[in-house]
């Protein structure tokens, strides 16, 4: 089991709603197996990009601005 940060938290909750986003185009009542390599490959993407966009706003939001 892996120990997730405060931030990684934030980040997995912020990826969350973009995954659902997709789900909700995808249908929810669609079982993983029956989901097409596309969608499944949307589902990875999105849930990486995600991630790393939400851990890149959490970062930039704590480092202090240079004041000049």
């Amino acid at each position: 089991m892996v120990d997730l940060t405060e931030e990684e938290r934030a980040a997995v909750t912020a990826t969350m709603k973009r995954i659902a986003m997709l789900m909700d185009e995808i249908g929810w009542h669609t079982a993983f197996a029956d989901l097409t390599e596309a969608q499944v490959r949307a589902l990875i993407e999105e849930a990486v990009e995600g991630f790393r966009e939400a851990m890149s706003d959490i970062a930039r939001a704590q480092t202090p601005e240079v004041p000049f």
